[in-house]
């Protein structure tokens, strides 16, 4: 369970239920009032090696933009939702693209507002959306601070149209086990080798307890989807993502085997990334290969061409053997 080291707040979440109740929550723990969560001045001028220690505070707030983004992925729109960030420290994740090291965890307290607007979009629409409602933080990881997936799930599943989906790198999902879903949630676990998970997820849950996770949601009746992403072409990446498949085969429920489908994504980088990295993780592996990666707009890395199509084609090979009644909806 987090325990933050410090709570930073703007003074309108007592105006909120779920603002009273963190505050109520932490009341031991030092607070600081702050007139923006976009802008702590404390947190900007901090040095890239205090990044671990920044991701041990609790920053909370209301979300001010609500624009909906559309995607044509896995969902029809992606949603700003009840909180960004994470307390996880994965040394490729994108929200330390947006938010530098600043990228720790905030919540939102008017989650009301953020909902409403999702089910009225919803009811107004012609076919059934989809709306992402993870793409800035780990919403399971968050539920254990505000329950708010618990919240979210139980009033979504009771509305007519429309469903939510979202990823998760954690395996902390009993509290969603028992809810009345109504079929609307569409929950996709996040997975790569153990090898990766223990030398770049930091602070995220171990492969085989998110398998286990996967097995138990199915069992509640959840529908499923598996992330391989990022893909990471390290020295053995071919031994290790043969390794991943087969353990996925040998370890996910038939009923999860019959019905899962599957993304894959390559990893990106960028130059914040290793700035950050270098200085907070001293002795960690070094993501950037200047052999397989190239500029991808400002201060970015992808992998070069060559290495993506070989990694796609292996991959298929794998997942054609052990998969083969699964969609794979999108490699990118």
């Amino acid at each position: 369970m987090f325990k933050p080291d410090a709570i930073y707040f703007e003074e309108n979440i007592e105006n909120y239920k779920l603002g009273k109740e963190l505050l109520e929550k932490y009341k031991d723990i030092p607070k600081f009032v702050i007139e923006n969560h976009n802008n702590i001045e404390e947190m900007r001028k901090k040095q890239n090696s205090d990044f671990p220690q920044m991701k041990r505070n609790l920053i909370i707030g209301t979300r001010k933009t609500h624009k909906f983004v559309e995607n044509h992925k896995t969902s029809d729109f992606l949603v700003p939702y009840t909180s960004s960030g994470c307390t996880a420290m994965c040394m490729y994740c994108y929200l330390v693209c947006n938010y530098n090291k600043c990228a720790y965890l905030r919540l939102f307290v008017n989650r009301e507002e953020m909902l409403d607007k999702i089910i009225k979009t919803a009811n107004k629409a012609e076919k059934n959306l989809i709306f992402e409602i993870g793409s800035n933080s780990d919403l399971v990881l968050e539920n254990t601070i505000t329950k708010n997936l618990v919240w979210t799930i139980e009033n979504f599943a009771k509305t007519d149209k429309g469903k939510l989906t979202f990823p998760t790198k954690f395996d902390m999902i009993d509290d969603l086990l028992p809810l009345n879903h109504n079929g609307k949630i569409v929950i996709r676990m996040s997975v790569n080798p153990e090898e990766i998970i223990n030398k770049v997820e930091f602070g995220t849950s171990r492969l085989k307890q998110r398998v286990e996770a996967i097995n138990k949601l199915q069992e509640a009746g959840y529908e499923l989807g598996i992330l391989i992403a990022p893909v990471i072409f390290v020295d053995n990446w071919k031994t290790l993502y043969s390794e991943l498949i087969e353990y996925l085969y040998n370890n996910l429920s038939k009923e999860v085997k019959k019905n899962v489908f599957f993304e894959i994504i390559f990893m990106t980088y960028s130059y914040v990334h290793m700035a950050i990295n270098q200085e907070a993780f001293p002795n960690a592996i070094n993501l950037y290969n200047k052999e397989l990666m190239t500029g991808r707009g400002k201060g970015k890395y992808m992998y070069k061409d060559f290495i993506k199509k070989e990694g796609e084609i292996f991959l298929r090979e794998k997942m054609e053997k052990f998969f083969k009644n699964s969609d794979i909806i999108y490699i990118v």
